[in-house]
């Protein structure tokens, strides 16, 4: 009896718990929009498969567009937050460097959904990223980290080379992001699945020692 009792009320909390309704709904809304685009995805679909309605859906996030920038924020907050846990700051330079992209790398391979995610607005032109002053604004925490690291990098002479912040990124994420954007089609076309752990781990390694080398050459003149 005691047993059942405990059950319905936890079930009930759960049902009074706007947070973890609004993680439901974003979680399965994140599941729909990398299958179905921005445009594909219907509301009323996300309703039924979250057994809440529209009209709750609607007053979380008053709309379509605006759940979908909360699923974006969602996912950019989780891959900013891993890298916010690093203690980089207390690692030497060059471990520190590579430590980020090992986590960049980490986490694209395991979160497919991001990736397409990402995709999806790229289609749109970020048009929908445009609007949010939340991404715009954690997204600069990852390129003071990377100045930091290189601050330091310089200061230490682990590095030589001068690069841009921002510009180091985007080299990062690059290298971390096309394995698993183009894992089917770089699959089909050379025979090799980019999903299987000698693979990865090989990738994983020859990214980090070519990003690092590059930072420890200095730039040729002209």
């Amino acid at each position: 009896m005691q047993k059942k009792l405990s059950a319905k009320v936890v079930s009930r909390s759960r049902k009074n718990d706007p947070d973890a309704t609004k993680e439901n709904i974003l979680r399965i809304a994140s599941e729909e929009f990398v299958a179905s685009g921005f445009a594909g995805a219907r509301v009323d679909e996300i309703a039924e498969r979250t057994k809440t309605s529209k009209r709750m859906i609607y007053y979380y996030f008053g709309g379509k567009e605006g759940l979908y920038l909360a699923v974006l924020e969602r996912a950019y907050t989780k891959i900013r937050s891993l890298e916010g846990a690093l203690d980089l700051q207390n690692m030497p330079p060059a471990q520190a460097m590579r430590r980020l992209i090992e986590s960049t790398f980490d986490h694209d391979d395991q979160n497919p959904d991001f990736v397409r995610l990402v995709s999806v607005e790229n289609i749109h032109r970020a048009e929908h990223m445009k609007r949010s002053s939340v991404l715009s604004q954690m997204n600069i925490v990852v390129i003071d980290i990377i100045s930091d690291i290189l601050r330091r990098g310089y200061e230490d002479g682990s590095f030589e080379r001068e690069i841009d912040p921002i510009d180091l990124h985007m080299m990062i994420s690059a290298q971390c992001f096309f394995r698993v954007s183009n894992r089917h089609t770089f699959g089909a076309i050379f025979d090799r699945d980019l999903s299987a752990p000698d693979i990865k781990q090989r990738h994983r390694t020859m990214i980090c020692d070519a990003i690092i080398a590059y930072l420890k050459t200095p730039a040729t003149a002209g």
